[in-house]
């Protein structure tokens, strides 16, 4: 990611959109190409980013920055949108929608010894840690609809520390899935 950054790429090198596409060829075993659609990955422009870590967060402490690339699976239909998260929910079923602990909660120790003990997607060293429905989708769940919009966030291996003046970070990926009727 930092060489990514610093040559001032807009999508992320070949290892991590590799990596995009090993997650997403896993989640849509099964399903016709003709019933999903994919955009991305994309690296989060480094405004953004110097947003995120200084300004929006005021950043003191290590965290994990869980976008640095970000990839969108549009599934056609509902039915299929859900056989991909019952996947996710079946197979990783301690990161669906439970609070993430990072290393600004726990310590870098403890974080790194959680993450190294976490299921990886098989055949691949991808690593699940965090699966909830986006922040669109508060109204529909409040009148009791299943979310049609998802962020799934993961590490491709272990996770990649960077630290910049004061501040530390780990670098994660999140591969956005939805409803392409919701998502458009």
């Amino acid at each position: 990611c930092r060489e990514d950054l610093e040559n001032k790429k807009t999508v992320p090198s070949d290892h991590p959109a590799q990596s995009f596409h090993a997650l997403i060829n896993f989640l849509v075993d099964g399903l016709t190409e003709d019933n999903y659609e994919i955009q991305g990955p994309v690296l989060k422009p480094l405004q953004s980013l110097f947003n995120k870590m200084f300004i929006r967060r005021g950043q003191t402490s290590i965290s994990v920055i869980g976008d640095m690339a970000r990839a969108t699976l549009l599934v056609k239909n509902e039915e299929d949108l859900r056989e991909v998260v019952k996947k996710i929910e079946t197979l990783f079923p301690k990161i669906h929608g439970e609070q993430f602990q990072g290393p600004n909660k726990i310590g870098v120790g403890k974080f790194l010894e959680d993450v190294a003990e976490m299921d990886k997607v098989p055949g691949t060293e991808i690593i699940l840690y965090h699966s909830k429905p986006n922040s669109s989708q508060k109204e529909r769940m409040g009148n009791k609809k299943h979310p049609l919009y998802y962020n799934l966030n993961f590490f491709d291996s272990i996770p990649e520390y960077h630290w910049v003046g004061t501040t530390e970070m780990f670098v994660a990926f999140e591969l956005q899935i939805g409803l392409e009727a919701e998502v458009s």
